[in-house]
């Protein structure tokens, strides 16, 4: 896009994590905003430290991304308090601990339907609003985890990986059609958010303590704050970047899968095995 400032945008998740720290900066960079979130004490926080710390005009919204009927409300609503909304980032996600056959089929459609119907519809929702604008773009999420799939992620990977195809789909559909809407999808690699934490546990999964390594390990290695994810996405925005990879981590990985696509998850393996008994190490002293 030529520029932020003056330009107003939807942002789901905006609670906490990337969410919170990318409207921020949108904020910050004149834009106003139309937050959404199911947390809704996160969200109005949120709100009101963002118009504070900005003086931009600021609306909240309660919004669960896994119902399309408040994803149209949300949209109607949001584009009725900022006529000129030309800017949608579809980020509410969560996560899922539990290999395949650990994982019932009711949460694993409760992943979709958040982690990749969520973007479905609030790209939907969305298209009649950005398409009356000069100028446009949609930021969809997905996540390094749409371009590796480690075990035990089949749940969350599959829907990153359906962000990921939807989302260049359909930005080659938009350009086709010569449309003022450009399309960003996002893959950040590891970043300092809650949502290990806020994950659920597959319903075969036994073992207890797996949660806490699960949760250990993802501390360890994500090195990326959500401001410094917010800087990156700003930017990407601004270049109108087709893929946005946020962190040397993503950018190691995603490398990795171009050269060695069958085989790139034993290297990930011991790098990942070295990263965490090299933080435990500083830990114990």
């Amino acid at each position: 896009m030529t520029a932020i400032r003056g330009s107003a945008a939807a942002v789901t998740g905006a609670a906490s994590g990337i969410g919170r720290a990318l409207a921020l900066e949108l904020a910050l960079r004149g834009c106003d905003l139309a937050l959404a979130d199911r947390d809704e004490a996160g969200l109005a926080a949120a709100a009101a430290g963002i118009t504070k710390a900005s003086q931009r005009k600021v609306t909240a919204h309660r919004l669960d991304v896994s119902e399309p009927i408040e994803i149209m409300a949300f949209a109607e609503a949001a584009s009725a308090a900022h006529p000129a909304l030309n800017i949608v980032v579809n980020n509410a996600g969560v996560a899922l601990l539990g290999q395949f056959a650990e994982i019932e089929q009711a949460q694993m459609e409760w992943l979709f339907n958040i982690n990749f119907w969520g973007v479905v519809h609030g790209t939907r929702a969305f298209l009649p609003q950005l398409s009356r604008q000069r100028e446009a773009h949609i930021v969809n999420i997905s996540s390094i985890f749409g371009i590796v799939a480690p075990p035990g992620q089949s749940a969350y990977c599959a829907a990153k990986f359906a962000v990921r195809g939807f989302s260049e789909s359909l930005r080659h559909e938009l350009a086709m059609a010569n449309s003022p809407i450009n399309l960003s999808v996002v893959h950040p690699g590891g970043v300092a958010t809650n949502i290990a934490r806020n994950s659920r546990t597959g319903a075969g999964v036994t073992d207890n303590a797996r949660r806490a390594q699960s949760i250990e390990r993802f501390d360890a290695l994500a090195r990326t704050t959500p401001a410094g994810a917010a800087l990156r996405i700003v930017a990407g925005i601004e270049k109108n970047q087709p893929r946005i990879l946020i962190g040397n981590d993503a950018r190691f990985m995603d490398l990795l899968q171009r050269f060695r696509p069958g085989t790139y998850w034993k290297v990930m393996q011991r790098q990942i095995e070295k990263a965490t008994a090299k933080v435990a190490a500083v830990t114990a002293k």
